[in-house]
């Protein structure tokens, strides 16, 4: 049974089969609509987390980091709360944190879905301007890798 569950995990996390379409829309937890499509031409990051999950608050400030970095020229990032993350939980850490990028819950796990069965947190996406996958990392991500990817990303 263990070997069964690993086995899953294993081809869940190599998994590249994407669902997400320009068309997808995401609710913010102050209820902002934002599609996709907004951000076509523009690199987007999205990151999977969770307020219990120690590697994604120790990225916290990394994101912030990009963000600030890269916002001025496009750059937008989506935190996509899992599904078992309590969405006062999130809200708060939200304010605490005084995160400058939108922040969305996943209460059906329709994103974790439509974005390869994300499974682990955190998991980050770079959306390229095109609208594809540019990388995916389950862990965290390295920032200085992070900041060359977008730069090119940005400059076309």
């Amino acid at each position: 049974m263990l070997i069964a569950l690993i086995s899953l995990a294993l081809w869940m996390a190599r998994s590249k089969t994407y669902s997400f379409t320009p068309d997808t829309t995401f609710t913010t937890i102050t209820g902002e609509q934002i599609k996709l499509q907004t951000f076509h031409g523009k690199p987007v990051l999205i990151t999977f987390w969770a307020t219990s999950c120690p590697s994604c608050v120790k990225e916290i400030p990394r994101l912030i980091a990009l963000y600030r970095q890269f916002h001025p020229q496009g750059f937008e990032i989506i935190a996509i709360a899992m599904t078992y993350d309590p969405p006062n939980r999130v809200v708060a850490m939200t304010n605490e944190q005084k995160l400058p990028y939108h922040v969305v819950l996943d209460i059906t796990s329709e994103y974790a879905r439509a974005f390869g069965r994300v499974w682990a947190t955190p998991t980050t996406l770079l959306i390229n301007p095109e609208g594809a996958v540019d990388k995916r990392e389950v862990g965290a991500f390295d920032l200085t890798d992070m900041q060359t990817r977008i730069e090119h990303l940005l400059k076309g």
